[in-house]
């Protein structure tokens, strides 16, 4: 294990305070992670959405992000993104700036949702949210000019995590066929003794117990034995879409999202997973104090470019990606 020198020079930094309420938890978190990206790339356009449901009174604000460049009059593929945070945590301004290159990275029209947060909202409420979401932008695809033959879920650390579950989701449920899964250092369980949480439980900037008290806030007493749709490692997952799963090489969570991904592999879906050397958890925000950290949104658009134009069985044979992320 080699933690890339940026990184180690980030985390050897004196740690701040730690405030003593959510709500000042929420806001340094926003802060922090604001300092950490780099500049924020031109896109088309920006629009804030509102993805309403006859089934519910609570609409959700969406975030839509047109690359640069974008044709107008051209359906282009949709990528429907969960922010991190624990479930409890972040706001869509904190992912302004990721939302953009994933756009510019990926050719998609980025979705970014605006879950409510737990423990205000627990499980399946955060779920719901992005469920809802999904099912709007599929049915309003030619008003929103995007492919509903091309949609991707994706999301990172918690984001993806409901990405996971909506792809679970959307096949229980007869919901809209989706193209792709893009899942970014997923959270898939909440069993804290894997190999990855022993080897990078503290120093590593995510936490054994920062993990801890973000499962604790979206299930509460549902922790000990948790709904398949929150913990989908434990579910069956055969006949989903295909699947990138990206680790950070020192992540906690780095165990389970091999696992998932080999568990998705055996389960008959063509799955890549990407290693992203040196890196830790969050570093989709790192880009400004760790360059090498960009390197997130290239990988992660040349897999989804190359799932959306890709058979399954063309990914299977040719576009799989190993652990050494050769």
């Amino acid at each position: 294990m080699t933690l890339d020198a940026d990184i180690a020079a980030f985390l050897a930094r004196p740690p701040a305070a730690q405030p003593a309420s959510l709500e000042a938890i929420r806001a340094e978190t926003d802060r922090v992670l604001l300092t950490l990206q780099g500049a924020p790339e031109a896109v088309d356009r920006i629009e804030d959405l509102s993805a309403d449901s006859p089934a519910s009174d609570a609409a959700v604000p969406v975030r839509a992000y047109w690359p640069a460049g974008s044709a107008r009059g051209q359906a282009l593929p949709a990528l429907v993104f969960g922010h991190a945070g624990g479930w409890c945590l972040v706001s869509l301004k904190t992912y302004d700036t990721p939302c953009r290159a994933l756009a510019n990275a990926t050719g998609c029209v980025v979705f970014s949702v605006d879950y409510r947060l737990a423990p205000e909202h627990p499980y399946p409420i955060p779920l719901e949210d992005f469920y809802r979401a999904l099912l709007w932008v599929a049915d309003h695809a030619e008003t929103l000019g995007i492919d509903a033959s091309r949609i991707t879920v994706a999301g990172d650390s918690a984001g993806a995590n409901l990405a996971a579950g909506a792809a679970l989701l959307a096949r229980d449920r007869g919901g809209p066929r989706i193209a792709h899964q893009l899942l970014i250092y997923p959270p898939v369980d909440t069993d804290l003794g894997t190999a990855s949480y022993e080897a990078f439980a503290d120093g590593y900037y995510l936490t054994r117990e920062t993990m801890r008290f973000c499962w604790e806030a979206y299930l509460g007493e549902r922790l000990a034995s948790p709904p398949i749709y929150a913990a989908p490692l434990r579910a069956d997952l055969s006949s989903l879409p295909p699947a990138t799963v990206m680790v950070s090489e020192c992540d906690p969570l780095r165990s389970e999202g091999e696992a998932y991904a080999r568990k998705l592999e055996e389960s008959g879906v063509p799955t890549n997973l990407i290693l992203l050397e040196g890196m830790v958890h969050g570093c989709i925000h790192m880009a400004g104090v760790a360059p090498a950290a960009a390197g997130l949104f290239a990988r992660a658009g040349e897999a989804v470019r190359a799932g959306l134009r890709s058979t399954p069985s063309v990914i299977a044979a040719s576009e799989k990606r190993t652990a050494t992320g050769n």
